[in-house]
């Protein structure tokens, strides 16, 4: 997967941000957070599913990164130690949801009313497949494939965020992709 084109710009804006706020200057959180609170929250979702527990866990991601401001490097990938707050929430919320069970309202999205009935019927059904396929995968393997595929992230920072090698990832969104592709076989073939 190749790099987005404005990576290395943001490393250093983001570097010089955590800088500045470790420094004191706490408007340079406002600044992070204009430029990753969709990144993150999304994150979250697709971790979670549940939009309204992304939304709190994201605010609660950046709350603990101005709390530990002062402990990031300079030298480390920012985008690895932010979603390795956001990871470590996630899956503290999962495990307490495990513990106290609920049965939340469904979340369904609003199928526009443009276009055709029948087209977008078939989009909706095919998204909510896959966002229940994805949420079924085992917690190790969603996260890997949610890092890898919706946040673009290289094997190597996914690695440093979940705490395992960089071979293990590679097992992890290949095991992810299979059960997927098994998941959805019926959605494949149209």
């Amino acid at each position: 997967m190749s790099e987005r084109p404005d990576r290395g710009r943001s490393r250093e804006e983001d570097r010089d941000a955590m800088n500045r706020l470790a420094g004191g200057e706490d408007l340079a959180l406002h600044e992070i957070m204009e430029r990753w609170k969709d990144r993150v929250t999304s994150y979250l979702y697709r971790f979670t599913g549940n939009q309204s527990v992304a939304l709190d866990l994201a605010e609660e991601t950046f709350v603990r990164l101005y709390e530990g401001r002062a402990k990031f490097r300079s030298t480390a990938v920012f985008s690895t130690w932010l979603f390795g707050i956001a990871a470590n929430l996630g899956r503290n919320h999962l495990r307490w949801q495990g513990r106290h069970p609920t049965h939340p309202l469904d979340e369904a999205g609003e199928l526009s009313s443009q276009g055709n009935p029948s087209l977008l019927a078939e989009a909706h059904e095919r998204e909510s497949a896959i966002r229940n396929a994805v949420a079924s995968l085992p917690g190790e393997l969603r996260e890997a494939l949610i890092l890898s595929e919706y946040e673009d992230l290289p094997q190597a920072e996914i690695a440093a965020i979940v705490g395992c090698s960089i071979k293990a990832v590679e097992r992890r969104l290949s095991r992810a992709r299979e059960l997927l592709r098994s998941a959805l076989a019926e959605y494949m073939q149209s």
